[in-house]
Protein backbone atom coordinates (compact mmCIF):
# COMPACT_ATOMS: atom_id res chain seq x y z
CA UNK A 1 0.00 0.00 0.00
CA UNK A 2 1.68 3.34 -1.09
CA UNK A 3 2.28 5.64 1.92
CA UNK A 4 -0.06 8.65 2.67
CA UNK A 5 0.93 11.95 0.68
CA UNK A 6 2.68 14.16 3.90
CA UNK A 7 0.13 16.94 4.77
CA UNK A 8 0.33 20.23 3.01
CA UNK A 9 0.81 22.64 5.98
CA UNK A 10 1.10 25.78 4.18
CA UNK A 11 -1.90 24.86 1.63
CA UNK A 12 -4.33 27.96 3.18
CA UNK A 13 -1.23 29.83 3.48
CA UNK A 14 -0.95 29.65 -0.05
CA UNK A 15 -4.25 29.99 -0.96
CA UNK A 16 -4.49 33.36 0.86
CA UNK A 17 -1.84 34.85 -0.97
CA UNK A 18 -2.71 33.63 -4.35
CA UNK A 19 -5.99 35.22 -3.96
CA UNK A 20 -5.03 38.59 -2.49
CA UNK A 21 -5.98 37.71 1.44
CA UNK A 22 -3.06 39.10 2.36
CA UNK A 23 -3.82 40.20 5.90
CA UNK A 24 -5.60 36.48 6.72
CA UNK A 25 -2.40 35.43 5.20
CA UNK A 26 -0.63 37.67 7.72
CA UNK A 27 -2.92 36.76 10.48
CA UNK A 28 -2.88 32.53 10.32
CA UNK A 29 0.59 31.90 9.68
CA UNK A 30 1.65 31.25 13.07
CA UNK A 31 1.67 27.19 11.74
CA UNK A 32 3.49 24.66 14.64
CA UNK A 33 5.75 21.63 13.78
CA UNK A 34 6.87 23.00 9.93
CA UNK A 35 9.85 21.73 8.39
CA UNK A 36 12.75 24.04 8.06
CA UNK A 37 12.02 24.53 4.36
CA UNK A 38 8.67 24.91 4.86
CA UNK A 39 9.33 27.64 7.89
CA UNK A 40 11.29 29.73 4.67
CA UNK A 41 8.65 29.04 2.82
CA UNK A 42 5.92 30.22 5.24
CA UNK A 43 7.83 33.60 6.20
CA UNK A 44 8.61 34.24 2.35
CA UNK A 45 4.51 34.21 1.78
CA UNK A 46 4.27 36.49 4.98
CA UNK A 47 6.57 39.20 3.82
CA UNK A 48 5.58 38.91 0.31
CA UNK A 49 1.98 39.88 1.93
CA UNK A 50 3.33 42.62 3.49
CA UNK A 51 4.69 43.95 0.09
CA UNK A 52 1.42 43.28 -1.47
CA UNK A 53 0.02 45.71 1.24
CA UNK A 54 2.44 48.13 0.78
CA UNK A 55 4.41 47.58 3.97
CA UNK A 56 7.69 47.81 2.24
CA UNK A 57 9.76 48.94 5.04
CA UNK A 58 8.86 46.52 7.55
CA UNK A 59 10.24 43.62 5.63
CA UNK A 60 13.17 45.74 4.99
CA UNK A 61 13.79 46.38 8.32
CA UNK A 62 12.84 42.58 9.46
CA UNK A 63 14.93 40.77 7.25
CA UNK A 64 18.58 41.23 8.00
CA UNK A 65 21.88 40.10 6.27
CA UNK A 66 22.19 36.70 7.72
CA UNK A 67 18.64 35.49 6.45
CA UNK A 68 18.65 32.97 3.80
CA UNK A 69 18.43 33.69 0.17
CA UNK A 70 14.90 33.35 -0.82
CA UNK A 71 14.15 35.78 2.38
CA UNK A 72 16.94 38.44 1.09
CA UNK A 73 15.77 38.14 -2.67
CA UNK A 74 12.22 39.04 -1.08
CA UNK A 75 13.88 41.65 0.85
CA UNK A 76 14.88 42.72 -3.09
CA UNK A 77 11.68 42.93 -3.89
CA UNK A 78 10.73 45.46 -1.35
CA UNK A 79 13.69 47.54 -1.76
CA UNK A 80 12.77 47.58 -5.64
CA UNK A 81 9.13 48.95 -4.84
CA UNK A 82 9.64 50.79 -2.30
CA UNK A 83 12.09 53.43 -4.05
CA UNK A 84 11.40 53.97 -7.96
CA UNK A 85 13.85 56.50 -7.93
CA UNK A 86 16.77 54.01 -7.28
CA UNK A 87 16.06 50.67 -8.43
CA UNK A 88 19.25 50.38 -10.46
CA UNK A 89 20.86 49.44 -7.82
CA UNK A 90 18.76 46.84 -6.73
CA UNK A 91 18.28 45.71 -10.04
CA UNK A 92 22.75 45.35 -10.17
CA UNK A 93 22.40 43.31 -7.10
CA UNK A 94 19.74 41.07 -8.45
CA UNK A 95 21.46 40.26 -11.47
CA UNK A 96 24.69 39.58 -9.54
CA UNK A 97 23.17 36.83 -7.24
CA UNK A 98 21.65 35.39 -10.49
CA UNK A 99 24.99 35.39 -11.78
CA UNK A 100 26.04 33.50 -8.77
CA UNK A 101 26.09 29.41 -9.38
CA UNK A 102 25.97 28.77 -6.05
CA UNK A 103 22.52 30.67 -5.47
CA UNK A 104 21.48 31.44 -8.79
CA UNK A 105 19.02 28.59 -9.40
CA UNK A 106 17.23 29.12 -6.15
CA UNK A 107 13.50 29.12 -7.21
CA UNK A 108 12.69 31.87 -4.74
CA UNK A 109 14.93 34.47 -6.60
CA UNK A 110 13.92 33.43 -10.17
CA UNK A 111 10.26 34.26 -9.24
CA UNK A 112 11.22 37.47 -8.00
CA UNK A 113 13.76 38.08 -10.67
CA UNK A 114 10.78 37.41 -13.13
CA UNK A 115 8.21 39.67 -11.28
CA UNK A 116 11.10 42.62 -11.41
CA UNK A 117 11.74 42.59 -15.04
CA UNK A 118 8.16 42.22 -15.69
CA UNK A 119 7.92 45.09 -13.50
CA UNK A 120 10.32 46.86 -15.80
CA UNK A 121 8.68 45.28 -19.57
CA UNK A 122 11.67 43.47 -20.06
CA UNK A 123 9.99 40.20 -20.60
CA UNK A 124 12.79 38.69 -22.54
CA UNK A 125 15.26 39.04 -19.27
CA UNK A 126 12.09 37.85 -16.93
CA UNK A 127 11.92 34.65 -18.91
CA UNK A 128 15.56 33.75 -18.93
CA UNK A 129 15.26 33.61 -15.43
CA UNK A 130 11.62 31.83 -14.97
CA UNK A 131 11.11 30.17 -18.76
CA UNK A 132 12.68 26.88 -16.40
CA UNK A 133 9.75 26.36 -14.11
CA UNK A 134 10.57 24.50 -10.93
CA UNK A 135 7.65 25.64 -9.38
CA UNK A 136 4.11 26.18 -9.80
CA UNK A 137 4.49 29.83 -9.07
CA UNK A 138 6.83 30.32 -11.53
CA UNK A 139 4.68 28.55 -14.37
CA UNK A 140 2.15 31.20 -13.34
CA UNK A 141 4.50 33.99 -13.87
CA UNK A 142 5.66 32.43 -17.58
CA UNK A 143 1.80 32.67 -18.28
CA UNK A 144 1.40 35.95 -17.27
CA UNK A 145 4.56 37.23 -19.13
CA UNK A 146 3.20 35.49 -22.62
CA UNK A 147 0.08 37.12 -22.26
CA UNK A 148 1.84 40.59 -21.82
CA UNK A 149 3.95 39.53 -25.01
CA UNK A 150 0.62 39.14 -26.28
CA UNK A 151 1.69 35.21 -26.90
CA UNK A 152 -1.14 33.42 -25.64
CA UNK A 153 -0.10 30.27 -28.15
CA UNK A 154 3.10 29.90 -25.71
CA UNK A 155 1.23 31.20 -22.53
CA UNK A 156 -1.11 28.31 -23.25
CA UNK A 157 1.83 25.68 -23.54
CA UNK A 158 2.46 27.08 -19.55
CA UNK A 159 -1.12 26.77 -18.85
CA UNK A 160 -1.32 22.93 -20.19
CA UNK A 161 2.21 21.89 -18.04
CA UNK A 162 0.19 23.52 -15.07
CA UNK A 163 -2.92 21.37 -15.67
CA UNK A 164 -0.22 17.90 -15.82
CA UNK A 165 0.90 18.87 -12.71
CA UNK A 166 -2.54 19.97 -10.70
CA UNK A 167 -5.50 20.70 -12.87
CA UNK A 168 -7.41 21.77 -9.30
CA UNK A 169 -4.69 24.20 -8.20
CA UNK A 170 -5.56 27.38 -7.14
CA UNK A 171 -2.74 28.83 -9.73
CA UNK A 172 -3.60 26.78 -12.37
CA UNK A 173 -7.01 27.91 -12.22
CA UNK A 174 -6.25 31.42 -12.42
CA UNK A 175 -3.84 30.90 -14.90
CA UNK A 176 -6.37 29.24 -16.79
CA UNK A 177 -9.03 32.60 -16.20
CA UNK A 178 -5.82 35.05 -17.47
CA UNK A 179 -5.19 33.44 -20.49
CA UNK A 180 -9.22 33.43 -21.06
CA UNK A 181 -9.13 36.73 -20.75
CA UNK A 182 -6.32 37.36 -22.94
CA UNK A 183 -7.92 35.48 -25.80
CA UNK A 184 -11.68 36.84 -25.12
CA UNK A 185 -14.96 36.03 -27.16
CA UNK A 186 -16.48 32.38 -25.92
CA UNK A 187 -13.67 32.40 -23.58
CA UNK A 188 -15.16 35.31 -21.27
CA UNK A 189 -17.44 33.51 -20.15
CA UNK A 190 -15.40 30.71 -18.31
CA UNK A 191 -13.10 33.25 -16.85
CA UNK A 192 -16.16 34.52 -15.02
CA UNK A 193 -17.37 31.08 -14.09
CA UNK A 194 -14.01 30.33 -12.72
CA UNK A 195 -13.86 33.54 -10.59
CA UNK A 196 -17.26 33.02 -9.33
CA UNK A 197 -16.41 29.52 -8.39
CA UNK A 198 -13.51 31.13 -6.19
CA UNK A 199 -16.27 33.80 -5.03
CA UNK A 200 -18.44 30.69 -3.48
CA UNK A 201 -15.26 28.79 -2.43
CA UNK A 202 -13.43 31.23 -0.27
CA UNK A 203 -13.91 34.65 1.63
CA UNK A 204 -14.36 37.66 -1.03
CA UNK A 205 -11.33 39.37 -2.32
CA UNK A 206 -10.16 42.70 -4.37
CA UNK A 207 -8.66 39.78 -7.12
CA UNK A 208 -11.91 37.80 -7.06
CA UNK A 209 -14.18 41.37 -7.86
CA UNK A 210 -11.73 43.17 -9.83
CA UNK A 211 -11.83 39.28 -12.20
CA UNK A 212 -15.71 38.98 -11.81
CA UNK A 213 -15.57 42.77 -12.70
CA UNK A 214 -13.00 42.50 -16.10
CA UNK A 215 -15.26 39.71 -17.33
CA UNK A 216 -18.01 41.96 -16.83
CA UNK A 217 -16.53 44.54 -19.09
CA UNK A 218 -15.36 42.48 -22.00
CA UNK A 219 -19.01 41.15 -21.94
CA UNK A 220 -20.33 44.97 -22.08
CA UNK A 221 -22.19 44.64 -18.99
CA UNK A 222 -20.45 47.90 -17.17
CA UNK A 223 -23.33 48.28 -14.50
CA UNK A 224 -22.35 44.96 -12.91
CA UNK A 225 -19.04 45.85 -13.44
CA UNK A 226 -18.89 48.69 -11.65
CA UNK A 227 -21.12 47.47 -8.58
CA UNK A 228 -18.15 45.01 -8.06
CA UNK A 229 -15.57 47.11 -8.46
CA UNK A 230 -17.02 49.88 -5.80
CA UNK A 231 -17.35 46.68 -3.26
CA UNK A 232 -13.46 45.72 -4.35
CA UNK A 233 -13.01 49.61 -3.18
CA UNK A 234 -14.62 49.17 0.34
CA UNK A 235 -12.30 46.52 1.19
CA UNK A 236 -9.12 48.67 -0.60
CA UNK A 237 -9.41 51.81 -1.48
CA UNK A 238 -5.85 52.30 -3.16
CA UNK A 239 -5.83 48.94 -5.04
CA UNK A 240 -4.16 50.09 -7.85
CA UNK A 241 -6.43 47.45 -10.46
CA UNK A 242 -9.50 48.53 -8.64
CA UNK A 243 -8.88 52.42 -9.55
CA UNK A 244 -8.00 51.60 -12.87
CA UNK A 245 -10.59 49.23 -13.52
CA UNK A 246 -13.06 51.95 -11.81
CA UNK A 247 -12.09 55.00 -14.34
CA UNK A 248 -12.36 52.39 -17.46
CA UNK A 249 -15.80 51.91 -16.61
CA UNK A 250 -16.62 55.16 -15.88
CA UNK A 251 -15.43 56.21 -19.10
CA UNK A 252 -18.54 53.55 -20.25
CA UNK A 253 -20.78 54.78 -18.39
CA UNK A 254 -20.57 58.24 -19.16
CA UNK A 255 -19.43 58.98 -15.69
CA UNK A 256 -16.63 61.39 -14.43
CA UNK A 257 -13.81 58.94 -13.12
CA UNK A 258 -11.47 61.64 -12.66
CA UNK A 259 -11.36 61.05 -8.80
CA UNK A 260 -10.47 57.38 -9.54
CA UNK A 261 -7.77 58.80 -12.01
CA UNK A 262 -6.38 61.69 -9.25
CA UNK A 263 -6.18 58.78 -6.72
CA UNK A 264 -4.37 56.52 -8.87
CA UNK A 265 -1.98 59.13 -9.64
CA UNK A 266 -1.06 59.69 -6.16
CA UNK A 267 -1.05 56.48 -4.91
CA UNK A 268 0.70 54.63 -8.03
CA UNK A 269 2.21 57.00 -10.19
CA UNK A 270 4.38 54.07 -12.44
CA UNK A 271 0.78 52.80 -12.97
CA UNK A 272 0.01 52.04 -16.93
CA UNK A 273 -3.19 53.70 -17.16
CA UNK A 274 -1.53 56.69 -15.41
CA UNK A 275 1.12 56.93 -18.38
CA UNK A 276 -1.29 56.12 -20.61
CA UNK A 277 -3.16 59.34 -19.66
CA UNK A 278 -0.47 61.52 -18.86
CA UNK A 279 1.39 60.74 -22.57
CA UNK A 280 -2.54 62.19 -23.89
CA UNK A 281 -2.52 64.99 -22.23
CA UNK A 282 1.15 65.77 -23.34
CA UNK A 283 -0.22 65.09 -26.63
CA UNK A 284 -3.30 67.04 -26.41
CA UNK A 285 -1.27 70.43 -24.62
CA UNK A 286 1.12 69.80 -28.11
CA UNK A 287 -1.80 70.09 -30.22
CA UNK A 288 -3.55 73.09 -28.25
CA UNK A 289 0.40 74.78 -29.01
CA UNK A 290 0.67 73.94 -32.53
CA UNK A 291 -2.72 75.77 -32.98
CA UNK A 292 -2.39 78.40 -30.73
Amino acid sequence: MAAAAAPDHLFHLRNNFYLGSFQAAINNSDLPNLSPDDAVERDCLVYRSYIALGSYQLVINEIDSAATTPLQAVKLLALYLSNPHDKESTIASLKEWLADPAIGSNAILRLIAGIVFMHEEDYIEALKHTNAGGTMELHALNVQIFIKMHRSDYAERQLRVMQQIDEDHTLTQLANAWLNLAVGGSKIQEAYLIFQDFSEKYPMTGLILNGKAVCCMHMGNFDKAETLLLEALNKDAKDPETLANLVVCGLHLGKSSSRYLSQLKLTHPEHILVKRASSAEDSFERAVQSVA
